[in-house]
């Protein structure tokens, strides 16, 4: 254990002494963290309500019109002259959000046709529907990155399951899933999600699946030639032949010595799977309408060359994930490197 803590010690110190990766790490998670308060930042309803002597809290729970002297039992809209009027007298207050708009509202008082440039209104403008940029850039980043995390873990999980049965099984049943895997991965990935995707409703969860189903296959092969070399190892026999069950050896003595690889591309796994979403939603293939998307920014972009402030701004941010990503995956291949590690 004092030589795992001291070896784990000596990578973090390698990965600190990568500048690159490891300013990368604290602005990616800065910014991560940041976005998971979203609802807080970006929202057209109060945070924060005092109404005749009562706290109320709009963006947890919803309220009638009549609750502010209306006439209607319909959600509030908080925008109204005469409720934001009722909101503001008699000792009531309102505490809104830094920015007044949400992901998915649209803005019926421009004072342009949409997509409107970058006002005082809509610091990065709004798109072609009159939705505000900077709310969807920031609720896009967060579904993006999180996305990209699920998938890659998923993706792991399923490579180290799959990888260490064949490795470790070996004979017939190694034989018949490398069949299965090689005809797998032959199919055409683009095309099956394509057709996936006309098939049932697209939906995050479903896009997660069906990505996942595609991501594993690379991973799996490296686990599966690193348990069929380490299988026959002293350290593996010996537990075997003082009655540790074969579920304990794999866990204990075989898998530890795959970190390495799994750990040193996770970020890249990050990357691709981020850029894999984008492109999808970019063809409309994605997550559906209205949910906030980069892919679906970019293709709005490209359809509005005029509206500059659409294809630069989502460009800008797609560009500062993947090279966060790419830099620290750069500071983990040095971290993981066993000569640096031992010197």
């Amino acid at each position: 254990m004092a030589i795992f803590n001291r070896m784990t010690r000596r990578r973090w110190e390698l990965f600190c002494s990568h500048r690159r990766g490891f300013y990368s790490l604290i602005l990616l998670g800065l910014s991560l963290f940041i976005s998971l308060f979203a609802e807080f930042i970006c929202n057209h309803k109060p945070l924060i309500l005092k109404y005749e002597n009562e706290y109320l809290f709009p963006v947890f729970k919803v309220y009638p019109e009549t609750k502010f002297g209306g006439f209607f039992e319909t959600e509030t809209d908080y925008k109204d002259e005469e409720i934001l009027e009722s909101l503001t007298s008699h000792g009531n207050w309102a505490l809104w959000a830094p920015i007044r708009f949400g992901p998915t509202e649209v803005d019926f008082d421009l004072e342009e046709p949409a997509p409107s440039k970058p006002d005082n209104r809509h610091l990065l403008g709004t798109d072609d529907r009159a939705r505000d940029v900077l709310a969807r850039l920031i609720f896009g980043f967060r579904i993006s990155l999180l996305f990209g995390l699920v998938l890659s873990l998923l993706g792991i999980f399923f490579g180290i399951v799959a990888g260490a049965l064949q490795g470790y099984l070996g004979g017939a049943f190694d034989l018949f899933f490398q069949r299965i895997t090689e005809i797998w991965s032959s199919l055409p990935e683009l095309f099956i999600l394509i057709i996936l995707t006309s098939i049932f409703e697209p939906s995050i969860y479903i896009m997660l699946v069906l990505m996942a189903m595609m991501g594993w296959m690379g991973l799996a092969a490296y686990v599966r030639a690193e348990f069929l070399k380490a299988r026959e190892y002293d350290f593996v026999q010996s537990p075997l032949a003082l009655g540790a069950s074969r579920l304990r050896v794999m866990w204990v003595h075989i898998f530890p010595n795959t970190l390495a690889p799994v750990i040193t591309f996770f970020p890249f796994r990050v990357s691709a799977a981020i850029t894999g979403l984008a492109s999808l939603d970019f063809l409309g293939l994605g997550v559906p309408s209205p949910t906030p998307s980069l892919g679906e920014l970019l293709a709005q972009g490209k359809a509005n060359l005029h509206s500059w402030w659409i294809i630069v701004s989502t460009f800008f941010v797609m560009v500062f994930m993947i090279l966060c990503l790419n830099f620290i995956g750069e500071g983990v291949q040095k971290a993981m490197d066993p000569k640096a590690v031992l010197e």
